[in-house]
């Protein structure tokens, strides 16, 4: 049998793919109940209007999740106060699928959803830790970040992140691999870094920024929903880095 922990446990590695937290953290796991081998949870989000794919998305992911864990025959997932909520629920009470559910409104196959937002996230991930070198050395300029290599950055959660999201996208992750790299792990002229910096920049303001918000309206629709929700997790490096650069 599986415990609610366990469930719980499962759930914390779904995603929010437009946030990249887990939906726990977020506090958008409505409740959670086991009942011996089946697992009903209901998610809610921030406004009744996120949009579709996102929602899908996390909802098929949980039960996917939960359906994966020993011991459970019934991995039940429901969506709560969504303009799309009943449209979803019954395709995920069927298996439909994302196009099965949709229709011709599936613009955009769920694989394709998935790297878009995780090459975003590793973009991200990839701007806090240049951007962290640069604050601990002022002598490095940010041409000298084209020299940076995954071996240079300091042991610490900022690392693991950087070094997780670029598993996900197949990308290498020995001590030798060159930080900055485009979605397909090449690096860029020396010359193309401090905008390519830039750019990297306003991806992950925007993310955090989104998170932020969407946390926000989250207490303002929910009250008390604020207790369901951890601290955004720190992957920021320590202010004393050791680089070849420098």
């Amino acid at each position: 049998m599986v415990t609610e922990e366990q469930a719980r446990a499962a759930l914390h590695t779904v995603v929010d793919p437009e946030l990249d937290e887990p939906i726990t953290d977020l506090g958008f796991v409505r409740s959670l109940a086991v009942d011996g081998t089946r697992v009903t949870v209901h998610l809610r989000l921030p406004t009744s209007f996120c949009a579709p794919n996102f929602a899908y998305l996390m909802a098929s992911d949980a039960k996917d999740a939960l359906a994966a864990l020993p011991g459970v025959s019934t991995a039940v997932v429901r969506l709560d106060d969504h303009h799309d909520s009943d449209l979803i629920n019954r395709g995920l009470a069927e298996d439909a699928g994302y196009r099965g559910t949709f229709g011709g409104e599936a613009e955009q196959d769920l694989d394709e959803l998935r790297l878009t937002f995780r090459r975003k996230a590793h973009t991200a991930a990839m701007e806090r830790a240049l951007t962290q070198l640069l604050r601990a050395d002022p002598e490095l300029s940010e041409e000298d970040l084209h020299d940076v290599t995954l071996a240079d950055l300091a042991e610490g959660p900022g690392t693991e992140g950087l070094l997780r999201r670029r598993a996900a996208l197949g990308l290498g992750t020995g001590p030798e691999e060159p930080v900055l790299v485009d979605d397909h792990g090449r690096p860029y002229p020396r010359e193309e870094v401090p905008l390519r910096l830039r750019f990297a920049r306003s991806i992950r303001i925007s993310i955090d920024g989104n998170a932020h918000f969407c946390r926000g309206l989250l207490r303002t629709r929910y009250p008390g929903s604020g207790e369901d929700q951890a601290p955004r997790a720190s992957e920021q490096f320590p202010t004393t880095v050791r680089t070849k650069a420098s």
